[in-house]
């Protein structure tokens, strides 16, 4: 059994999620062996808020280059949460 502070690594704070805050959409980055229940119980039981749905996209890592050795930025996953009518969550 997972912890939900393990589930729900931060919220993201990007430009696309302030344009889907008030439609009551939320973005965070998970763990990337969450499943869409594990998420949608652990921002229950964090933010005591109900849950709609659940969306996961799996981010993948971009090629970097430093000087002449080429490397990659780690794989990462992230959720899209949608509330039910009502319920806000404060990420200021």
């Amino acid at each position: 059994m997972k912890n939900s502070y393990s589930v729900i690594l931060s919220p993201l704070r990007t430009e696309k999620g302030s344009v889907m805050s008030p439609l009551g959409k939320y973005l965070f980055w998970v763990d990337t062996t969450a499943n869409k229940l594990e998420v949608k119980k652990a921002v229950e039981e964090i933010y005591k808020v109900k849950v709609k749905s659940v969306n996961t996209l799996t981010m993948r890592g971009k090629k970097k280059r430093v000087r002449f050795i080429e490397g990659k930025t780690s794989d990462w996953k992230k959720a899209i949460v949608t509330l039910k009518e009502g319920d806000k969550i404060d990420t200021a």
